[in-house]
């Protein structure tokens, strides 16, 4: 079996990217101490929310997620977060690069809803990959597959996850509505004068309370 081992030594938000994204910083070492020239990764990654504790406040928005408290034994189980190709560049023995991963702040997807519950700590999160090695050996050029096993396991810091939002989205956050809602909510808004989406909200909260 090819010995080629990945690390997560860590997570920045990278804030020169067109869009929200976070960069993974991933150590690769082997096959051997030979040159490399070049490894085709698909990684995807995971999120295990099992892997870590939740406050009373996050346990509540977290509700529309897992559902009750009294059944997350049951509902609590991993999900997908990103699945990302990367091109490992030629190296000898060992190198680190950084796996870009592109991030959504929509609140209808899982991993959206997830991260806009957590107050801090961690994400914990997995890493597998697959893929090909290619590299020369006394036979020529070589092509062999990632063993089908290889993941590494790292931690998400919440305040990383709410930097790069904040860049891109200060103290906002996006919500999909269908064509005829809007519509009920801009009549509702020149109704009342209200000069923002935000006071409309607002109002009819206070309406239904």
């Amino acid at each position: 079996m090819l010995d080629i081992r990945f690390e997560c030594r860590g997570v920045r938000a990278d804030l020169y990217a067109a869009c929200p994204t976070l960069a993974f910083r991933l150590a690769v070492t082997g096959p051997g101490t030979g040159a490399v020239h070049a490894v085709a990764l698909r990684c995807q990654i995971r999120v295990e929310p099992q892997r870590r504790t939740y406050t009373a406040g996050e346990a509540d928005l977290l509700g529309d997620l897992f559902g009750d408290p009294t059944r997350w034994g049951e509902t609590v189980k991993p999900f997908p977060f990103a699945t990302v190709p990367v091109l490992v560049p030629r190296y000898t023995g060992a190198t680190e690069i950084d796996v870009p991963v592109p991030c959504s702040y929509d609140l209808e997807v899982a991993a959206g809803k997830y991260l806009a519950s957590l107050r801090g700590g961690e994400v914990p999160m997995l890493m597998l990959f697959s893929g090909t090695v290619f590299a020369r050996t006394g036979d020529g050029l070589t092509a062999t597959p990632v063993p089908w096993d290889r993941e590494a396991r790292c931690g998400l810091p919440v305040a990383v996850w709410r930097e790069l939002m904040d860049r891109y989205f200060p103290g906002c956050g996006w919500l999909r509505l269908r064509r005829d809602t809007l519509r009920s909510l801009q009549r509702y808004k020149a109704g009342r004068a209200l000069a923002t989406w935000d006071e409309v909200v607002e109002a009819l909260l206070k309406e239904a309370t």
